[in-house]
């Protein structure tokens, strides 16, 4: 299951998902891996960029994280 997003602050976010804390997406789903994110200078282009992905097939979303994260780890944020 994917769930895409925008925040501001990556690491509370992930947090609260990996607490079953945040959407009710992420809760009915469990989502609580991080295996593909791209950073924006402001909200509005992130925003831009949510509603693009949201409206692509599943299949080029799949590809897109693959092209970056072929073995489909869990990422970290430092």
């Amino acid at each position: 299951m994917l769930n895409i997003g925008y925040t501001n602050d990556l690491n509370r976010r992930i947090s609260e998902h990996q607490k079953g804390k945040g959407a009710l997406f992420t809760k009915k789903y469990n989502v609580s891996s991080l295996i593909y994110y791209e950073a924006f200078e402001n909200i509005s282009e992130a925003k831009s960029r949510e509603k693009q992905l949201k409206n692509w097939h599943k299949e080029w979303k799949w590809n897109l994280i693959k092209n970056s994260n072929s073995e489909l780890k869990t990422l970290t944020i430092n």
